[in-house]
């Protein structure tokens, strides 16, 4: 297993962290052999935040050793690809080639998701074929030279971008969000229409707040599909994203977890869906939430350290406290 640390880059709008302790968890990561990866979180005018880019760009440059990427790059489908494909190689580059992309469409439901689409020109239905079509874009750019591009959305003439990413294969992932969840809900992995499409296109997959079992059938029609393509999923990776609160008193880390990520995401959580998305309580029932992937082909998890109080102090209990008791 490997393990990684999400940021909550959400948090700086909404006064539970600073761009410093952001930046200096982001080193404590960095110089802990334990851990292996840095995410931040990506939105545009839906649940704002600092920008993905701008902060992943600090990140590099203060961080030598850790892969770095977006948790997962929710307004991908809103961009330029042109422009954002010269952006994530440069990045790359600056990384000495670090970078996971993450991506997702990002799309939602209600009135703010409707002005976002519609302030970019963008139908919500459009955002997955967006998606999808973007990802082509950066491939084409970063390994050709001189050679037109023509999709459903977008069409260009023979241009050469440099600089090309560090990484001779510069991984793009695809996140399904098992099933889009309500508060309450526990997810089995995604429907099998994503997951097909994770197969066909995909490097890795990001999901989160899936049980065991569903990662496991989830992963294996991954595997299966790209296989029967044709492709080679040696190589292929892997993550889930969750949240976490260590304390010695299994109530009070719920009760933490609960404010922290009720006003992060404007929701209204349950325990169960806070057990459900990821280890809540104390090491030794962290721990134990860990080990039950044991056998299910999940590679690691990066964790959203869900606290109100001292976010250096969840990131020590877990290297010290938590990881060594999963074996």
């Amino acid at each position: 297993m490997k393990y990684g640390i999400t940021l909550g880059n959400r948090g700086i709008l909404l006064g539970l962290s600073t761009v410093p302790k952001l930046l200096a968890l982001a080193d404590a990561i960095d110089a802990n052999p334990a851990l292996d990866s840095v995410w931040v979180g990506d939105a545009l005018f839906v649940n704002q935040r600092l920008d993905a880019l701008t902060l992943l760009g600090a990140i590099a440059g203060r961080t030598g050793r850790v892969k770095i990427g977006p948790s997962c790059m929710g307004s991908f489908a809103l961009r330029d690809p042109r422009v954002f494909a010269y952006e994530w190689a440069s990045l790359d580059v600056i990384s000495g080639g670090r970078t996971i992309l993450s991506v997702c469409s990002g799309g939602g439901a209600g009135p703010a998701w409707n002005a976002e689409t519609e302030a970019m020109g963008i139908p919500p239905a459009e955002r997955r074929k967006r998606m999808i079509e973007n990802i082509s874009v950066l491939r084409h750019l970063w390994t050709t030279n001189g050679t037109p591009f023509e999709g459903e959305f977008l069409k260009f003439g023979p241009v050469t971008m440099l600089p090309k990413p560090a990484q001779t294969k510069c991984p793009i992932w695809l996140t399904t969000n098992a099933g889009r969840l309500g508060n309450n809900a526990v997810g089995s992995g995604g429907s099998d229409f994503a997951l097909k499409r994770v197969a066909r296109v995909a490097d890795g997959w990001m999901t989160h707040s899936v049980t065991p079992e569903g990662f496991q059938r989830s992963l294996s029609l991954i595997e299966d599909t790209g296989r029967a393509a044709g492709r080679d999923m040696s190589e292929f990776g892997n993550i889930v994203t969750a949240v976490l609160n260590i304390q010695d008193d299994p109530a009070a880390a719920v009760a933490d977890a609960k404010t922290y990520l009720d006003r992060y995401y404007g929701a209204d959580y349950t325990p169960e869906r806070l057990h459900a998305w990821g280890p809540i309580g104390t090491p030794a029932t962290c721990a134990a939430w860990i080990r039950r992937f044991a056998g299910s082909g999940c590679q690691g998890f990066t964790f959203r350290l869900a606290t109100n109080g001292d976010a250096m102090a969840q990131l020590r209990r877990l290297t010290e406290e938590v990881l060594p008791l999963v074996g």
